[in-house]
């Protein structure tokens, strides 16, 4: 592996570690379907706010989401839409992967 490839690996890998986490994915899909502030997500995590904050900016410092300021609020959104087919493409495993353990009970 030469060094420009080692460096897009290493690009990629940073970005699906962003993803690497529950709240982060439900973050993802959150903004996926409209845009919401910090408070809003709070209450649907269920978590304290100095928490999803940290997890927004971990989304953000990568790419995957924007923010706006609208006022005295901040809201987040998908700036990356394609990251939604990846969701469907890990969906895609679980299903072959459950397959396959059926199969192997039956």
């Amino acid at each position: 592996m030469n060094e420009k490839q080692k460096a897009l690996y290493e690009a990629r890998a940073k970005i699906i570690k962003a993803m690497a986490h529950p709240t982060r994915l439900f973050i993802v899909d959150a903004v996926s379907k409209k845009s919401q502030c910090v408070a809003e997500l709070t209450e649907q995590i269920g978590a304290d706010m100095s928490t999803v904050s940290k997890h927004l900016t971990i989304l953000k410092n990568v790419g995957i989401i924007e923010d706006e300021k609208r006022g005295s609020h901040i809201y987040y959104k998908l700036k990356t839409p394609c990251v939604m087919s990846f969701f469907g493409c890990v969906e895609s495993v679980l299903k072959s992967t459950a397959v396959q353990q059926l199969k192997l009970v039956k």
